[in-house]
């Protein structure tokens, strides 16, 4: 790979979302405000403060809308109304206020693909006949036997796969109580497709983002952007298709119904530093797509139209208004089609989430996101954690730290939790020195883990129960968030008990209010070190890192900045280092250190201080800045060096396991697990 600059044009784009870091919020789980166990609107209001602090542009909302809650809230019964478990249509309309007066931007998500079975439309196709009006607004079949004088209509129109689990396809009873047609739900039973070749359906979707609009939202969040429109006919099709990307080496998900191996999802392939994609040993550079044969449900040339017009009435409105993809579309080259400028604005790159802890794959990630993405004229995207995936720091800590399991079970491997926080801090380093847009999932900048020990009587993910377990769900990501230690609920219903001081972290006192429920799902105890409180203002914490980082990328203009390898970049030894502006950054995932270059000083370091909102690492080997010694943490630590960092001479240090003064100037290496902006000087 030659060290030459890679075109970023998006860095001249003067819309806010072109460079903006968005936080998502999943509702159900950042803040509960009236104690019920569930957060609300309200919750997610008086913790803006928090958000504004951590530096922050805009928030992205998970769904918030009616709705029976089949898939937390993705199954859709009324998109112009608030579920009354979030609050009402005016706390929404307060809390896009509060946001507004913050600086902060505002992203709902939009889920067209489907409805609710309890959404006023799909209840008006039950009691239609087949063939009518109200039935065309969405996927009706009848059985592929049913035919004149033969068959009785028992087998499914198609041989497809539910993402979920087991068939997409449900059979209806007649008003009459005689066996019907067929419905498709590419995801859960309760989850019917709409028809989107029906001019009803896409005039109601305007319809739907000019509510919102109106209402002075800044951008829609796009669910299964790549899965509106299927091939004509729906052919059988022998694939199996996933919404997040798995791996067969967890072990327990071969033989699954519904469950997703790399056996039928060859995108796990092999993706080499040349940029080549192998399978085996052989092969050259093969640009396939995520599903093969290529799926008849995703990805159909058809989707772009919709979002050219989805451009056009975004076009109406002031403020550089936003479409981001939700797209697991493979390759780079394919998903830059959905940020077009006639079409979408952003679109997730899932290639960067995918990569793993592992410097070539990194590598590649960056360079074919960036050129594709050029290649429209657009900025990339940077992800690393979501609502639909393990999260990174627990990823990041296991055996194989590029592996993707969908959930982890008590049973299963176990995440290095100092590792992974280690890795995952560092990789979070690199994410925000990337030009174009970094999306932050809810809770990572407190370095959480995944729950990986939820008991299965816990569980609410319909992938959990669809695959008798299999899969293990994604509940172990949406866990509440913990905001004070010492807390029921780790102060989860903060807002509601106490209320909470200015700086959005800190209740300042009981109020006489009833003890809360408790969460929706159990946190884990290592939350209560984790807790917001416990990091807020801590030397060396994760929450701490996250608002320097945050703080650097802004007052440095990394995110409308340029990219160019380094000279030093040599991801075949574990060493990625790139250039953006006037900053040099450095990420060591080798086994190592890597020596800090010449006329560099060490600006920001992931390596973690001491503080007690900190996890122990897994002993890695530590490098003395002074003598050049190794030695194990603890070592490193009494003779004065940390991780990759120094202790200058006669700095104060607190008791035993409390902060630790660290002097990055001083850093004259950086160890393995680590990433570190550098500045000339």
């Amino acid at each position: 790979m030659t060290h030459r600059p890679i075109a970023t044009p998006g860095s001249d784009i003067a819309a806010w979302w072109a460079s903006a870091v968005v936080y998502q919020i999943y509702p159900r789980s950042f803040a509960d405000a009236n104690g019920d166990g569930m957060g609300d609107l309200l919750g997610v209001t008086a913790r803006l403060p928090y958000l504004q602090r951590l530096g922050v542009d805009a928030i992205w909302l998970s769904p918030f809308y009616k709705s029976p809650q089949a898939d937390a809230g993705y199954d859709v019964a009324d998109y112009r109304q608030v579920d009354p478990m979030f609050g009402r249509l005016a706390d929404f309309d307060g809390m896009l206020r509060k946001a507004h007066s913050l600086g902060l931007k505002v992203i709902v998500d939009l889920v067209p693909n489907h409805t609710s079975d309890e959404h006023v439309w799909f209840q008006q196709a039950l009691a239609a006949a087949p063939g009518s009006a109200e039935r065309e607004r969405y996927m009706f079949r009848p059985g592929k036997d049913q035919v004149a004088a033969s068959g009785d209509g028992n087998l499914a129109p198609n041989n497809w796969k539910s993402i979920f689990g087991g068939p997409a396809w449900t059979r209806t009873t007649n008003p009459d109580g005689s066996s019907g047609d067929w419905y498709l739900h590419l995801f859960d039973t309760k989850q019917p497709d709409l028809n989107w070749e029906n001019p009803e359906v896409q005039e109601e979707m305007r319809s739907v983002l000019r509510f919102w609009l109106d209402r002075g939202v800044d951008g829609f969040r796009v669910d299964v952007a790549h899965g509106m429109v299927k091939e004509a006919g729906l052919p059988d099709w022998d694939g199996v298709a996933a919404m997040v990307e798995g791996s067969a080496d967890a072990g327990h998900l071969p033989d699954a119904p519904g469950a997703h191996t790399e056996a039928v999802e060859p995108h796990t392939a092999h993706h080499s530093y040349d940029g080549d994609v192998h399978s085996g040993n052989e092969g050259g550079h093969q640009p396939v797509s995520p599903l093969h044969p290529p799926s008849p449900f995703f990805d159909q040339d058809g989707v772009h139209e919709i979002y050219r017009d989805w451009n056009r009435v975004l076009a109406e409105y002031d403020g550089d208004r936003m479409l981001v993809a939700e797209a697991w579309v493979e390759p780079a080259e394919r998903l830059a089609r959905y940020i077009r400028k006639d079409e979408m604005q952003q679109a997730f790159n899932f290639d960067f989430l995918l990569a793993g802890w592992d410097a070539q794959r990194m590598a590649v990630a960056i360079e074919d996101s960036l050129e594709a993405a050029a290649s429209v004229e657009a900025p990339s995207t940077w992800v690393l954690s979501n609502h639909d995936t393990v999260r990174h720091t627990s990823r990041f800590g296991l055996a194989d730290p590029t592996t993707f399991p969908k959930g982890i079970a008590a049973e299963d491997e176990q995440p290095g939790a100092g590792l992974g926080l280690a890795r995952a801090r560092a990789a979070t380093l690199v994410s925000f020195a990337l030009p174009g847009s970094a999306y932050v999932y809810q809770g990572e900048e407190l370095g959480l883990p995944e729950h990986t020990t939820l008991p299965a009587g816990a569980r609410q993910d319909p992938t959990f129960f669809r695959t008798n377990g299999i899969e293990r769900g994604r509940d172990g990501c949406r866990v509440p968030l913990p905001w004070k230690s010492g807390e029921p609920g780790y102060g989860f219903a903060d807002a509601h008990t106490g209320g909470l001081s200015s700086d959005g972290v800190s209740s300042d006192g009981g109020s006489g209010h009833l003890a809360p429920a408790a969460p929706w799902l159990p946190q884990p105890e290592s939350f209560g070190e984790l807790a917001a409180d416990r990091q807020d203002g801590v030397e060396g914490s994760t929450l701490e890192l996250y608002r320097s980082a945050l703080s650097l990328r802004k007052s440095h203009g990394l995110g409308s900045g340029s990219f160019c390898w380094a000279d030093m970049h040599d991801p075949e030894l574990g060493v990625l280092a790139f250039q953006n502006r006037d900053v040099l950054v450095i990420a060591n995932m080798g086994t190592a250190p890597t020596p800090v270059p010449d006329g560099y000083r060490v600006e920001l370091s992931s390596a973690a201080g001491a503080g007690a909102a900190e996890p122990a690492f897994a002993e890695p080997a530590i490098v003395g800045a002074a003598t050049g010694t190794t030695g194990s943490r603890a070592t490193a630590s009494e003779s004065g060096a940390l991780a990759g960092g120094t202790v200058a001479e006669g700095a104060p240090t607190e008791g035993a396991g409390g902060a630790l003064r660290r002097v990055l100037a001083d850093t004259a290496v950086i160890a393995p697990n680590t990433a570190a902006y550098l500045v000339a000087g």
